[in-house]
Formats: structure tokens, sequence, C-alpha cells
């Protein structure tokens, strides 16, 4: 199993060097750090006495990572749920913030949890992830992951300028849905046919 430093390494490696592009709701991002969380967090990378774009280009790789480690896998308690979902959790709340542990709560509560969907990982979603986890160890990491794809797809059924991020030009799987399926078993990959078929109303 990945130690919680080297999925950091990956999700970093994943997300490469600078980008801006008008379509994405993140804004200026590199390394998977937008400029909105560099001004949230308060980080002057250059030094300058202020935070904006160039800050983001400034941004080393090295500093990209203990941002995650800091602000997205420990600050939200990630540690705390079961090892078989921390990897997906903690990526996913890279990519969408809390809206990854509001899909982590919902699916606990149709696997017969009790819980509240805030975002927050509490007492009770961690009671519930384990829970969960111990009535079926081998499926609640597939489960999730399918449940994240899901979130996915319905962001491009509402929103026609995230599409591409789900589905490419050629029409095949999007980086959304080759990175949902990084965290799932291959047998719930989705066929070229099926993910085909889930955008066909896309146009």
């Amino acid at each position: 199993m990945q130690s919680v430093q080297q999925i950091a390494k990956s999700i970093v490696a994943r997300e490469g060097g600078f980008v801006n592009d008008p379509d994405d709701p993140g804004g200026a991002t590199k390394h998977g750090v937008t400029l909105g969380t560099l001004k949230r967090l308060g980080l002057d990378v250059t030094g300058d006495g202020t935070t904006n774009i160039r800050d983001v280009k400034a941004l080393s790789a090295a500093q990209a990572e203990e941002i995650f480690l800091q602000h997205y896998f420990e600050a939200p308690g990630i540690g705390g749920l079961p090892a078989a979902v921390q990897a997906s959790v903690f990526d996913m709340y890279v990519n969408a913030g809390a809206n990854a542990v509001k899909i982590l709560q919902t699916l606990l509560n149709d696997m017969g949890g009790a819980v509240g969907v805030d975002g927050m990982i509490g007492p009770a979603t961690r009671a519930a992830a384990e829970q969960a986890f111990d009535r079926a160890p081998d499926l609640l990491a597939d489960a999730y992951g399918i449940a994240r794809r899901n979130y996915y797809y319905r962001l491009g059924d509402i929103r026609k300028k995230s599409r591409k991020f789900a589905r490419r030009r050629d029409g095949g799987k999007g980086g959304w849905i080759k990175r949902a399926e990084e965290f799932i078993s291959p047998r719930f990959h989705l066929t070229d046919a099926q993910h085909h078929e889930r955008v066909a109303t896309w146009g």
C-alpha cells in the first residue's frame, strides 16, 4: 500500500504543470494547486507581498505536495478513514474539495449508515466508514470510486464546459473518468461502449 507521501507525489505527477484553462472553475493551476487555494491559505510563494498568478507559476512540486498533505489530507481528517478508501478520497479532495467527503457520506448512508452529508469527517462518519468496511471490505473502495465516477458524469450533465474533462474530443474517457477508475478494480471499469452510451446525450 502506498504511503500518504507517495499518494501526494502521484497526485502532483498526475496534475502536471501550469495550466490556465478558462473552462476550469479552479482557474490558474500548477501541480493541482489553484490560485484560489494559494489565496485562501495566504501563501506568497514569490515573497513579493502579494498572491497572484506569478505565485502559481513559481510553485514547486515539493511545495504542492506539502500543501496537499497538510490541507487536503491531515486537515480534513482523511487519515481517520479506513485505509482502503484513503487514497481515493484524498485524490478527490484535491480535485473537488469537501464534495469528496459528501460522496462518501452519501454512499455510507446507502450502505445502511446514518450520517449527515456535510463534507466533514467527524466521529459518526469515521464509525460508519469502519462499519461499511467491515461489512464489505473488498467492495468499499470500488463502491466509492464508482460513486466518484458518477459524480463527474453528473457534472458533465449539468455544465457543458465541464464535459471536456469527462470526455475527450474523440469521444473517449476524459481525465476525470480515467482518474476515478484508477481507484476502481478493472472489473468495474466502464467499457468504451458503456462510456459512449453514458455521454450520448451530451451531443
